[in-house]
């Protein structure tokens, strides 16, 4: 236990993990009771425990103490001496609330299951995520989560919301995509953001309906760069902030370290799935549910059998969504995901900057979506007005923040590095 050698306002109350002496010498912390047998009592909140010894005189010192005397789940405040991690002579001070019988659900959650430690490493995390960045002069951003067009793929699904005051429906982001390449073409080069983003459908060990994402922007980056970017991210965090083995599918270590291995798709679905390339795109543009299909059962399993992480680039051009195709082979285009075992990581693209094929595409995305019965979202015109005043070549990658906390965590549940999962709401 750290104490601080600080002088504070007399009737301030600490918990249990955040302990300081008074000037006086004294401490006053509050908490839940954990056991209450006198002379010695348990006081805990989500991170810590604190053993007091209760002054000789009695149990409950304290003048008008409440009887009976505190029970476990009470909320209480304390004050006495600190001698190592023990207050010597305490007093009751004040009984706060009394959970009788009522679930302590939240502080079960929070102590019981060690989700408060979690978060508290998620902060850290997010606080070396965020020097990463600045320590390669990315500028943090903020864009709405509440957007006129929320993207156009057939695979997403997006929450409309209902706003009197708009002449427009409204909808919250599945990806802050639009507004960061906006300010891509207003002359931020380089930006990052952690954001919230919003997916219906979207719901399991690996998926939650509202998730934060983490994406950035490289002004005349290429995709090769980004692919590397992303790997000394993840290795720097990798080596700061886990926690447990990762491990391969069959259970082998997974070798962060070395450098992340780089696997066309077309190369991995003929070695995983015994497909010819040409049959691979043939599918990606005709039979797309078998394209899927063989990715998930053949491919991806074999990608968590490797025993590096490894990036799965150059897909079919029906995948390509907002990246860019390649101009040597027109049939592929310049997009990544990164695979550390069986987890896949990210989405990043080589960005398509041209407005007559992105309004093109968007046109064909809002036909695929009548002909599924899917909800028609709006193109959104401020976006193709940004890329017709011109966006300069980037590279761009979205990453999964819950995904790669609870890499670190060696949980594979994303409840666990979150503090309201959709299924605690």
């Amino acid at each position: 236990m750290v104490i601080q050698a600080i002088t504070r306002d007399r009737d301030l109350i600490y918990s249990p993990s955040d302990l300081a002496q008074r000037p006086d010498g004294t401490v006053r912390f509050g908490g839940r009771v954990l056991r209450w047998e006198p002379p010695l009592v348990w006081i805990h909140d989500a991170f810590a425990t604190l053993g007091a010894t209760l002054q000789a005189e009695g149990a409950n010192v304290a003048v008008g103490s409440p009887e009976p005397a505190p029970g476990p789940g009470d909320l209480v405040t304390l004050e006495g001496r600190l001698e190592d991690d023990r207050l010597a002579n305490a007093r009751l001070v004040t009984v706060h609330h009394r959970l009788g019988q009522t679930p302590a659900r939240e502080t079960q959650r929070l102590r019981e299951r060690g989700i408060a430690e979690n978060l508290r490493r998620r902060s850290a995390i997010i606080a070396t995520l965020r020097h990463f960045f600045e320590e390669r002069a990315y500028l943090e951003v903020e864009t709405p989560a509440l957007v006129p067009s929320p993207g156009l793929d057939l695979h997403l699904q997006a929450f409309e919301v209902h706003d009197e005051s708009r002449d427009q429906p409204a909808y919250l982001v599945t990806s802050p995509e639009y507004q960061m390449k906006r300010l891509l073409s207003g002359g931020l080069p380089r930006i990052f953001q952690l954001t919230h983003c919003f997916r219906q459908g979207e719901q399991g060990h690996r998926h939650n309906p509202e998730f934060t994402m983490v994406e950035w922007y490289c002004a005349f980056g290429t995709v090769s760069a980004m692919m590397t970017e992303t790997e000394q991210l993840v290795r720097h965090l990798l080596d700061h902030h886990l926690v447990a083995a990762v491990v391969t599918s069959e259970g082998r270590p997974l070798d962060w370290a070395a450098p992340f291995e780089r696997l066309a798709l077309t190369v991995a679905f003929e070695r995983f799935a015994q497909l010819p390339p040409s049959e691979t795109l043939r599918l990606a543009c005709n039979d797309e549910d078998r394209f899927f299909q063989l990715l998930i059962e053949r491919v991806e399993p074999g990608l968590a059998r490797l025993e590096r992480p490894v990036f799965l680039y150059d897909f079919p051009a029906p995948m390509a969504s907002l990246a860019r195709l390649k101009p040597s082979q027109p049939e592929i285009c310049e997009r990544f995901e990164l695979y550390v075992g069986d987890l896949e990581l990210c989405n990043g693209f080589g960005e398509l900057t041209d407005p007559v094929e992105q309004r093109q595409r968007f046109d064909t995305d809002q036909a695929r979506r009548a002909e599924a019965g899917k909800p028609i979202y709006p193109k959104d015109e401020r976006f193709l007005a940004a890329l017709t005043e011109g966006m300069p070549p980037a590279a761009g990658n979205a990453l999964g923040l819950d995904r790669l906390v609870a890499l670190c965590l060696g949980t594979d549940d994303i409840a666990d590095a979150q503090t309201f999962p959709a299924g605690w709401l």
